[in-house]
């Protein structure tokens, strides 16, 4: 207990003149309203301000500052008084335990924090290992999410936990985890956990997790389960409370005596029967909608009444009443309270009041034993009359000392208690022990509880005359004995004659008491007389009636009960137990008594006396004296719920609006008990969280719809709470609340990227737009028409298509751009603008999807508000393209960025924003094509007439760099293509040579050309069908003029080539025949349409360059056969019977007289084996396509030895010469293994032609071998032969 005299801290001067001004704080009358520390629907009234100040005007607002304020702490301080019984004393409501756990808010210097660390990770500056793909996850998580603006606003509005923050990064990271490859024994699970533990261990940073964390405060605890000592200290905060006032109410208000706040409840109980008593009487009630809800009205009172007396009555007598540490009500019912009563009994038995005691009794020594040895032993025996009997142990006399606790139960009020001691008895024939000494004790509830020495009675003639016993008796009081204690008592029914008796308050149940009196050793009373009805007060001293001092009397009509106590202190506490047990309204207060007539108990009285003088002082009394059926509870709630609500948002947790349990708690408990209708608490609740988020924060649309639907319900009669009346009041205020939420929550939904940033709180969105179509209903029953639900959001989302764009082009200060800078600046500018507003489009798809929970047809909705920011950015990115200059091609990424976003969109595609794109770039793109066509015809023209037909080598590595070239002749300004791959086409180049450098541009031009339409995307079919048909069409021209070009300049090229075996391949020859080879290959890419179906015109290309590769090839092979007939006339010369064979034989012949004429050699077989080999190495060397080679050397053979046959063929009639023997011998026999190994068949070696030609030399062979003498030197078919199976 608080010493009243710590209160002198404190200087309340002049505040007794100041009191009047608070008449409905007072207990007896006054205002049926408290008056408002500020207008109801205002937080605060600020003071009222003078257009032009002055000294004296400021001296009076002074005053009148200062009285407002006064006002202020007295409606706080009497609001606390009953905050402060309902968390004493709870009888209805429980602390909730499933609601759902709020998570602590992030403020904004742990934001700057948070940025610090994921900065110092992007540096490099941590510990923690992370690989490439996880380190550009962080990158865009802190770029996209962590500077973010709305980001920094959600944290200043508190609505924004460390979850928050975690889920974000959560859905960003498992969208890049699932476009991952896999990896073998690595689950995209564990990468996701991984790197969710590496976003954990960035977001601690280097704190000290093993350090202690220290004491918690009270707004840390908040979301657990309190205790009634934090909850006061709690609505101390909310309140504005100071502790010393708290400390004084405590004290005033006896919070801690349970049976005074179960008095206190009664009492309210019956205060709020009698105002509806009153009312009912005088037909004074509220406004309602209907007349006969008046009826209904007092039913209902009466009833919510009812309810609470039957919730209190459940409740057990306990001696410290419910005891609980506000985890759960305790129902249980104590062991010791017989629950026999019932309020609504008309008469008590005595056997309903029979109580149950527990005595202790604590046996400890035994002084001034003198009549027994020593050595005897000695031992006691106890008992409660009418009981059982118990004994010690034995002791030694000369130390009889035991320290023995006796236990008994016993239904007296006024036990008998008997103590005595024994020896034992030494005589054989002593049936008993002696008895040394007896103690009879009469113990009451009130009696001492500490040992003390009794004097004992012992019998007659014994030694023992001082005999004394030092023993305690304990008698536990049961808890529904609320008070007990002798009193005078004169009345007319019962207690007819004046004398003192023993009395007993009994609680039988929380409405019933009775006073009875007892005898000792019964365990009914010998009469009783039950409270109800009774008032109690104290009165003076009657002086006719002898015997006690302080009288105070019992009076209820027709009967009255006069009792008297031997000193003050009783009677006060006599009269405190009667009055909680009546349950009257009217508080007695003590006749203040001099020192005199009461000597014993003035010491309390003066400490008395002391704390209610400076209780007084301090203003306290009239609060705690203060009627609650008197005082305005609605108003009052009101004020406890805003300032409840003010605090909470104000604590450590991100809570939405939603209260703690603890506040929870406490405002259900002050609803029941007090009478606050459910529908003004809910038009409360709504008024202040619209407020709060009207003003930034965020609150839990959720909450929003719970207490909407709760008020919507009751205001249409559905009585979600059992209230069927519904007043004009409640009405008027729920239809302008639901206008003002109306509007609230098309304005979210307009700023749904500001009030629901990234999608948090979670769910938010989706809790809003069912809200909005609840509000739309007309009524409980009627659902709202989609259409018109469809046509709110509709207009809010075009709203936000202006919000959006709006602050996007303010971000990227895009005005400023599009009035000054040059027209390449105005496009690199509207294509950053197209970045960030694809940017935009895309998180409200992967944040904000989650309406289509609400309603199916959201995604539609979000579309056209994508049309709608289409349609804004249009008006920007018209204005760029307009400033460009003709022929500029450099608009086409814009174009792609654009295109490629709207066409992977099924709802935006070929919408109204992508055709005008189309549109617009439609002329471009067929300009552009028309401008290529030229310089491509231009470039071939051009190309073969300076054409030198080196081979190009390694072109590909180079090609990604290689822009298309500027054409001088034309007077326009091709586009640079940068961005184009390398064709695939290309990929096998590296390593060898290829066409020329005419062929290769063209080429490449033309796959360039068709990889940039490609990569365009273009998403009207039809158009892109025309323009992949007329790109197909020019590249088949383009090639076919290439092809013609080739062939004239390869036969020119071949005339010109030496006739002997001198003849070597030039490179120029084998580039022509690759360019043939690479226009083969590139028409089928080039000039097919998708789908392999190749055009008219591409089957003519193919027949061309087949053709013209035959023709190539036959005059090719007949350039090598030229060769052979030329060896071949040289051979000629030495047929027999020619005159050039008959000069060569004589001369030599002639010669050889004299000299050693040498034969003719081998020379001519050796240069054209040689002239065959080296051709052949050449072709396979420099040209790119072996099918061709093939098919040249099969034709090559083939005529070769055609040539052959036929030369022999000629001479039939006639002797080969053998030199001509030799030569062909050689050359045939070289030519088959060669060709052999350049891999011509063996069908086409072994021809019939070849096997004539084998037989007609072998018989040549055979006859020169028989005529000549010196033979053939070794050169033989058959060598050849057994050479070639060698």
């Amino acid at each position: 207990m608080l010493d009243p005299s710590s209160s002198e801290e404190e200087s309340d001067e002049g505040l007794e003149g100041e009191r009047r001004d608070v008449p409905g704080a007072a207990g007896g009358g006054g205002s049926p309203r408290a008056p408002a520390p500020a207008r109801e629907g205002r937080r605060d009234a600020p003071r009222p301000g003078s257009p032009s100040p002055s000294v004296l005007s400021e001296g009076r607002d002074e005053p009148e500052r200062r009285r407002d304020e006064e006002q202020e702490r007295r409606v706080r301080l009497q609001l606390y008084v009953f905050v402060v019984r309902c968390i004493a004393y709870p009888f209805n409501a429980k602390q909730p335990t499933d609601m759902a756990r709020r998570q602590q808010k992030l403020n904004k210097q742990q934001l700057q924090l948070l940025k610090e660390r994921f900065q110092a990770f992007l540096n490099g500056e941590t510990q923690i290992v992370a690989d490439e793909a996880f380190c550009n996850a962080v990158r865009s998580y802190y770029e996209v999410f962590l500077k973010s603006d709305r980001v920094a606003r959600m944290v200043q509005s508190g609505g924004c936990s460390a979850n928050d923050f975690r889920e974000v990064f959560k859905k960003n990271i498992e969208k890049r985890v699932r476009s991952l490859p896999e990896i073998d024994g690595l689950s995209k699970e564990t990468v996701l956990s991984s790197w969710i533990a590496k976003y954990d261990a960035i977001y601690r940073g280097e704190e000290d997790l093993c350090k202690q964390p220290n004491r918690m405060t009270l707004s840390a605890v908040s979301e657990l389960i309190l205790s009634k000592e934090q909850l006061y200290e709690m609505f101390q905060q909310i309140l504005g409370v100071k502790k010393l006032e708290h400390q004084l109410l405590y004290n005033a208000c006896q919070l801690d005596n349970a049976d005074e706040q179960a008095a206190q409840i009664r009492r309210e109980l019956d205060g709020r029967l009698q105002v509806a008593e009153k009312m009912a009487k005088e037909r004074r009630f509220p406004k309602f909608i209907a007349k006969e809800m008046e009826t209904m009205y007092i039913e209902e009172l009466r009833s919510s009444v009812n309810l609470l007396m039957a919730n209190l009555e459940s409740l057990p007598v306990s001696k410290g009443g419910p005891e609980f540490k506000l985890q759960k009500l305790k129902r249980s019912q104590n062991s010791a309270f017989l629950d026999l009563g019932d309020e609504n009994e008309i008469q008590l038995s005595k056997s309903d009041v029979v109580l149950s005691f527990t005595l202790e009794i604590v046996i400890m020594e035994v002084q001034g034993l003198k009549s027994v040895a020593p050595n005897r032993i000695v031992y006691c025996t106890m008992e409660v009359e009418g009981g059982e009997k118990l004994q010690t142990d034995q002791a030694e006399a000369s130390r009889p000392q035991w320290g023995t606790q006796g236990d008994f139960t016993t239904t007296h009020p006024r036990p008998v208690v008997k103590v005595k001691l024994f020896t034992e008895s030494t005589g054989v024939l002593a049936l008993e022990d002696k008895e040394l000494g007896r103690v009879i004790l009469y113990p009451t509830s009130n009696s001492s509880k500490s040992a003390e020495l009794h004097r004992m009675i012992v019998p007659k003639n014994s030694q023992d005359s001082d005999l004394k016993i030092k023993l305690a008796v304990r008698m536990d009081k049961p808890p529904h004995m609320k008070h007990s204690g002798y009193l005078y008592a004169l009345g007319q029914k019962v207690w007819k004659r004046w004398k003192k008796r023993y009395f007993v308050l009994v609680q039988v149940s929380q409405y019933t008491f009775a006073m009875c009196s007892y005898r000792e050793k019964k365990s009914e009373p010998q009469e009783l007389m039950q409270l109800e009805g009774y008032t109690v007060d104290y009165t003076d001293p009657h002086p006719g009636l002898q015997g006690g001092h302080m009288f105070f009397n019992a009076v209820k009509e027709g009967d009255t009960v006069i009792f008297a106590s031997d000193d003050e202190q009783d009677r006060v506490l006599w009269v405190q137990a009667m009055y909680r047990a009546t349950g009257q309204s009217y508080k007695p207060i003590p006749v203040l008594q001099t020192q005199k007539l009461n000597p014993k108990g003035g010491a309390l009285h003066a400490d008395a006396q002391l704390y209610a003088d400076r209780f007084q002082k301090q203003g306290m009394d009239e609060f705690i004296s203060a009627n609650p059926c008197k005082l305005d509870h609605a108003f009052l709630f009101r004020l406890l719920q805003r300032q409840t609500l003010d605090h909470r948002l104000n604590d450590s947790y991100s809570c939405l609006g939603w209260f703690s349990p603890g506040q929870v708690f406490v405002l259900d408990e002050y609803c029941a008990r007090y009478g606050v209708r459910g529908c003004h608490r809910h038009l409360c609740y709504l008024t202040e969280l619209m407020e709060h988020s009207e003003n930034g924060a965020v609150i839990d649309p959720t909450l929003l719809h719970y207490s909407f639907a709760f008020c919507a319900s009751h205001v249409h009669g559905n009585r979600p709470d059992g209230i069927g009346t519904v007043s004009v009041e409640e009405k008027e205020r729920f239809e302008e609340i639901k206008e003002r939420l109306s509007s609230l929550l098309e304005n979210q939904i307009s700023h749904f990227r500001y009030c629901f940033p990234f999608g948090r709180p979670e769910g938010a969105l989706k809790a809003t737009l069912s809200l909005l179509e609840r509000v739309l209903m007309k009524d409980i029953a009627t659902p709202v028409p989609a259409e018109e639900v469809k046509k709110v959001v509709r207009k809010c989302l075009e709203k936000a298509a202006l919000i959006n764009y709006t602050r996007l082009t303010e971000y990227a200060k895009i005005e400023e751009t599009m009035n000054q800078a040059t027209p390449a600046r105005k496009l690199e500018e509207v294509l950053h603008l197209a970045e960030l507003c694809i940017e935009v489009l895309q998180q409200n798809e992967e944040h904000h999807a989650e309406g289509r929970e609400a309603f199916a047809w959201w995604p539609d909705l979000l579309a056209e508000h994508a049309e709608k920011f289409w349609s804004l950015f249009t008006v920007d990115m018209d204005t760029a393209l307009e400033a460009q200059p003709q022929d500029s091609w450099d608009s086409f990424p814009l174009f792609q960025l654009l295109n490629n976003f709207l066409r992977n969109d099924t709802l935006l595609c070929n919408g109204k924003f992508h055709k005008h794109l189309q549109e617009i770039f439609v002329p471009l793109v067929v300009r552009y094509v028309d401008l290529m066509e030229s310089s491509i015809a231009q470039s071939i023209h051009r190309g073969f007439e300076q054409e030198t037909w080196q081979p190009v080598k390694n072109i590909a590595n180079s090609l990604p760099n290689v822009a298309l070239p500027k054409v001088p002749s034309l007077p326009l300004n091709l586009p640079q293509i940068p961005s184009f791959s390398t064709p695939s086409w290309m990929a096998s180049l590296n390593e060898s040579t290829n066409g020329s450098a005419t062929s290769e541009d063209l080429f490449w031009k033309l796959d360039a050309l068709q990889m940039f339409v490609c990569d365009l995307h273009w998403p009207e079919q039809e158009f892109a069908h025309h323009l992949e048909q007329r790109l197909k069409l020019m590249a088949s021209d383009m090639i076919e003029a290439c092809v013609k070009r080739t062939r004239t300049t390869f036969e020119l090229k071949l005339q010109k080539a030496s006739k002997t075996t001198d003849l070597r391949l030039p490179a120029s020859v084998c580039t022509m025949f690759n360019v043939l080879v690479d226009a083969r290959k590139q028409s089928t890419k080039l000039c097919a349409l998708d789908g392999g179906q190749e055009q008219q015109y591409h089957s003519k290309i193919d027949d061309l360059i087949d053709n013209t590769v035959k023709d190539i090839i036959s005059l090719l092979v007949s350039k090598f056969v030229s060769v052979l007939e030329g060896v071949l006339s040289k051979l000629s010369r030495y047929d027999e019977g020619t005159f050039f064979s008959s000069i060569l034989s004589f001369t030599v012949k002639a010669a050889a007289k004299y000299v050693d004429v040498p034969k003719p050699g081998m020379d001519l077989a050796d240069t054209y084996i040689m002239f065959v080999r080296q051709n052949q190495d050449i072709l396979r060397e420099k040209v790119n396509e072996e099918m061709y080679i093939e098919k040249l050397f099969d034709q090559w053979y083939s005529n070769s030895m055609k040539v052959i046959c036929v030369w022999l063929a000629d001479r039939l009639d006639i002797q080969l010469h053998i030199y001509q023997l030799k030569t062909l011998i050689k050359i045939v026999k070289k030519t088959y293994r060669d060709f052999r190994l350049q891999g011509v068949l063996e069908g086409t070696l072994n021809s019939k032609t070849y096997d004539t030609l084998h037989r007609r030399l072998t018989v040549e062979e055979a006859t020169a071998s028989v005529s000549e003498g010196g033979g053939l030197q070794g050169i033989t078919m058959k060598d050849s032969d057994e050479e070639e199976e060698g």
